[in-house]
């Protein structure tokens, strides 16, 4: 019987994973303190999921300055102070079995607390939001600095890969749509121009050996937004720029549901097939792929080299754990699980 494929381990550069299984990045709102420096729920939260035998966990998207959060109760990366409590996070996480990224961002336009927020146009999400303040050409150029410091930190606080919040309407998806971004400067007239320039800072101050990730909308589902097909030629820049995997998510500039964003299990593993075939990098595939066989039935056809789960981890810290077992049976899937078991819960099993 061959082997499940969400247990096969995974090599990319110097990133070595135990298992094809990626915790996707979820904010949690939940640094109360309002200061972007992870909390003990944080802490809990993510070392009960390298506990549970995920191979990576991607850190929920934090923020390169205070006004770049969608609330005040978001994590941040601006500033030294913030890098030892995600060391502790990161070296926790290791001594099971886990690797562990973060996700970079700017929350641009979609910073809901911030008095004003900023975009690349003054183009607002919605009519209830507020007006941003389009960036100057300076502040742009300016901005990408801002995603290098964060990502300098991120190294200092141990990560093993770092990804870029390029998708869901944010700051960078913001540039490289031609919904939001009406500039008449270098990055109205190159859309694809901004992100390459993060990319490129923030390759400069990781490891050679260190892969970078980018999430991307590859559809934005919004009446004259991009398709897949538009959107390649922009992750094709990113590629070239430096990005190693593109982590396949969809939307985020149009409501849930219009044009043909309807839900449903695996919904989004055609986009990531299809980028992974036109641009020849790995691919991690993303939404509601939480049954397990699913997950591997996606590992298994090649439409990707790693399967991100959000919402079912949410419920269950220990899915990696259950999905080994779920897929198939016999010896070789029993090895596997009591591989991933922890030897306090192996009465368990």
């Amino acid at each position: 019987m061959t082997r499940n494929r969400l247990y096969t381990p995974y090599q990319l550069k110097g990133l070595s994973l135990r298992n094809r299984i990626v915790m996707a990045p979820m904010c949690q709102y939940a640094v109360d303190a309002k200061d972007g420096i992870p909390n003990e729920w944080h802490y809990v939260h993510y070392i009960s999921r390298a506990v549970g035998g995920t191979g990576l966990i991607l850190i929920e998207m934090t923020n390169v300055e205070p006004d770049g959060r969608i609330t005040d109760n978001c994590l941040g990366l601006w500033s030294d102070d913030h890098v030892p409590a995600f060391r502790r996070i990161v070296s926790e996480a290791h001594k099971h079995g886990a690797k562990v990224g973060i996700q970079i961002a700017h929350a641009g336009r979609k910073a809901q607390d911030a008095e004003q927020p900023v975009g690349p146009s003054d183009i607002p999400f919605g009519a209830a939001s507020p007006v941003p303040r389009a960036l100057s050409t300076d502040e742009v150029r300016a901005m990408a600095g801002k995603f290098k410091d964060a990502a300098r930190r991120a190294v200092e606080a141990g990560v093993d890969t770092i990804e870029l919040h390029g998708a869901h309407g944010y700051l960078i998806h913001q540039f490289h749509s031609k919904l939001v971004n009406n500039r008449q400067d270098a990055y109205g007239r190159d859309l694809a121009l901004f992100g390459s320039e993060v990319v490129q800072a923030v390759k400069s101050v990781m490891p050679p050996d260190m892969p970078l990730i980018m999430r991307v909308s590859a559809a934005e589902y919004a009446e004259g937004g991009y398709d897949l097909a538009g959107g390649l030629e922009i992750f094709r820049r990113y590629r070239d720029a430096g990005v190693d995997v593109f982590h396949v998510s969809s939307g985020g500039e149009g409501p849930v549901g219009a044009q043909g964003s309807a839900l449903y299990a695996g919904y989004q593993v055609p986009l990531a097939r299809g980028l992974k075939a036109a641009l020849g990098v790995p691919v991690i595939a993303v939404g509601l792929l939480d049954d397990a066989k699913l997950a591997d039935a996606t590992l298994a056809h090649g439409d990707a080299d790693l399967v991100a789960v959000a919402r079912g981890m949410l419920r269950d810290p220990y899915w990696a754990l259950h999905a080994v077992q779920a897929v198939a049976a016999g010896r070789e899937a029993a090895a596997d699980a009591a591989e991933l078991i922890p030897r306090p819960y192996t009465r368990g099993y």
